[in-house]
């Protein structure tokens, strides 16, 4: 409670202040991929009012600086994958059975916070049980504090495939779950899969086109939709003004998901030269995720962590998405920043980037690909992912040069989200 009541004093002091003036070391220009030294932002409201050269002091009543001399400062970071709702554990597979919706929103909104403090101001959920769009709308209303949210409520799957939510259950359970519940199979059962979606209020759609490592089913490699199927669930979400995004670790389902018309190719583990230069002819985008693969490999080898049918997929799957990932950029495929938060700990999806540049995307890029990459695939590009007069006033800092120290960026000393301060070291 000690820390919530920090920033909401901090939140409140910021919204009674007319002007807030941010006196910046140096900017991230996200667009040109440089740094600008010496910077002030002029924040009113929500938004960014002023960006001007050298240390700007405020001549008007009702005006607060903030002290950021030492620091580079940065847009928000946008995470395209997350699951606001889940942290996994050794007791997930049980707690489906014994949580409540309660006892899953007060967990959502502890991850939430825990994500805006770690840098993230933006995040695209990718499936959970609906939660996710009630806490969207809280955070949207200022109750909880937490990065905005654009999620796609939850994930669609095919009977038995990776988002069939009766897997690893007794048959008196398992019932047979229809698109009401995500589930199809059919280009008919799509369609109304995606516009359940979008009445439930989803932002976008997200597809399971093969088998996962985290679900109770043997194969988390095999595609499970067919084309017919894919191009339905595209083109209808099109029609709703909503993308598709597509879990894949096995070639041939995200080929045919990539050929099928989705957004984004998530994990991509297997992926082949000739999916890669689909992609690139599509302009689908990669989000590799790679922590999430790693972090899984290790909690593998812990005994009984996960269900029995699981353990050798993790095994087997997660250590691969680093390698593939670096392949995919080297060979052209365009990249955008996801982590998999929820898989591992929410708070520490700023792991991705050592990771990323590891594999050999230079740090400037792997930036980018957090900010106006992401900004511009949320179609928000206007609106988020730079510093800029008429954005959002979504701003971070770091205490050393990221483009030269990329784990500086796993401790953020100031947040500021909306033109609120929610943390500040």
């Amino acid at each position: 409670m000690k820390k919530l009541s920090i920033f909401l004093v901090l939140a409140t002091t910021v919204a009674f202040s007319q002007q807030t003036y941010l006196h910046c070391g140096a900017i991230f220009d996200a667009p040109k991929g440089k740094l600008i030294k010496e910077q002030t932002i002029v924040v009113e409201g929500n938004k960014i009012i002023q960006l001007q050269k050298g240390y700007i002091q405020p001549t008007g009543e009702n005006t607060s600086v903030i002290d950021l001399k030492n620091k580079t400062v940065l847009p928000g970071f946008i995470d395209m994958h997350v699951h606001i709702e889940n942290e996994y554990n050794a007791t997930s597979y049980i707690n489906q059975f014994v949580d409540n919706d309660a006892d899953t929103a007060y967990d959502a909104a502890l991850y939430a916070q825990r994500t805006l403090l770690a840098g993230f101001t933006t995040v695209r959920d990718m499936g959970g049980s609906g939660v996710n769009v009630s806490l969207r709308d809280a955070i949207a209303a200022g109750k909880v504090p937490g990065p905005r949210i654009f999620t796609a409520e939850k994930a669609i799957g095919t009977t038995g495939g990776h988002a069939d939510p009766t897997n690893g259950s007794k048959k008196s359970l398992m019932g047979d779950p229809g698109p009401a519940q995500g589930v199809i199979n059919s280009p008919e059962d799509g369609k109304k899969a995606v516009r359940q979606r979008y009445k439930n209020g989803a932002d976008c759609i997200k597809i399971t086109a093969t088998g996962g490592v985290l679900s109770v089913a043997k194969n988390g490699q095999n595609p499970q939709f067919t084309l017919e199927e894919i191009k339905s669930i595209v083109s209808t979400a099109n029609d709703y003004g909503m993308h598709v995004a597509a879990h894949a670790h096995g070639d041939e389902g995200m080929y045919r998901a990539v050929l099928g018309g989705v957004t984004t190719i998530e994990h991509g583990t297997l992926m082949s030269v000739r999916t890669m230069d689909l992609m690139k002819e599509k302009n689908a985008y990669l989000v590799a995720t790679i922590t999430a693969g790693k972090q899984v490999a290790e909690k593998a080898k812990i005994k009984g962590y996960f269900p029995d049918v699981v353990t050798p997929k993790a095994l087997e799957i997660g250590p691969q998405i680093q390698d593939t990932f670096g392949r995919a950029y080297k060979r052209g495929v365009p990249i955008a920043f996801g982590t998999d938060a929820g898989v591992y700990p929410h708070g520490l999806n700023a792991l991705e980037f050592g990771y990323m540049v590891e594999a050999g995307m230079p740090e400037v890029k792997a930036l980018q690909s957090a900010t106006i990459t992401n900004a511009r695939l949320l179609k928000s590009e206007n609106e988020l992912g730079q510093i800029a007069v008429g954005f959002y006033a979504d701003i971070i800092a770091t205490d050393s040069n990221p483009l030269e120290d990329i784990k500086t960026l796993e401790s953020i000393p100031f947040v500021m989200k909306n033109g609120l301060v929610y943390k500040q070291d």
